[in-house]
């Protein structure tokens, strides 16, 4: 009788392990996956994903690039020239773009001869397809920015449709994370002013 109970109790041991292993294997899942939503929900509030659509940010940004958008950028601060910065089309809030801050609030833009002027001063503008070839003259509103797309002839931006309320900005593009050939930070190169118009 002895033995019979030394040989039960090992088995009963083992079927204990076996439940405590398949409760700890459950445990470590549902741990996992709320992991993964807390994380997918985290990144969610801070960012949002792009497809670029269209060659109007060349060469800066390629067609089909996918770019990753700080959403807390002008949470924390305010546009700047020279930043990328994705927005609601003001024309169709379904639709979002992705353009150049050229003007702030305040600012008198002139295009002429090619060559852009905010405040009377000429931008540098290294970063740009071709200089542009339209004329024009517009005074940036409070609460509004001034955004040019860098493949200047070939983007719908401020110059044919106005002024952004800086309320359609969805944040600043960080990060071409694909195709693996485009794969790096986006540049923020400021439009820095040159000299004043004679």
């Amino acid at each position: 009788m002895d033995e019979s109970k030394v040989q039960s109790f090992p088995e009963q041991n083992v079927a204990g392990e076996r439940r405590s292993g398949f409760s700890s294997f459950l445990i470590d899942v549902l741990e996992a996956l709320v992991l993964a939503v807390i994380l997918f929900v985290g990144i969610n509030a801070i960012s949002v994903r792009i497809r670029v659509d269209g060659s109007s940010m060349e060469p800066t940004v390629h067609s089909g690039a996918y770019v990753l958008v700080n959403k807390l950028s002008y949470r924390l601060g305010q546009p700047t020239y020279g930043d990328i910065i994705v927005f609601y089309y003001p024309r169709d809030p379904g639709q979002e773009y992705i353009k150049r801050v050229i003007g702030l609030p305040g600012d008198q833009l002139e295009v002429v001869d090619g060559k852009v002027y905010v405040n009377s001063r000429l931008l540098d503008e290294p970063y740009i397809a071709a200089a542009p070839i339209y004329p024009g003259s517009w005074t940036v509103p409070d609460d509004s920015l001034f955004v040019f797309g860098d493949n200047r002839n070939n983007s719908s931006d401020s110059h044919t449709w106005g002024p952004l309320p800086i309320s359609y900005v969805v944040g600043k593009a960080v990060l071409v994370y694909w195709p693996p050939a485009d794969w790096g930070l986006v540049e923020h190169t400021g439009a820095s002013a040159g000299s004043a118009v004679p």
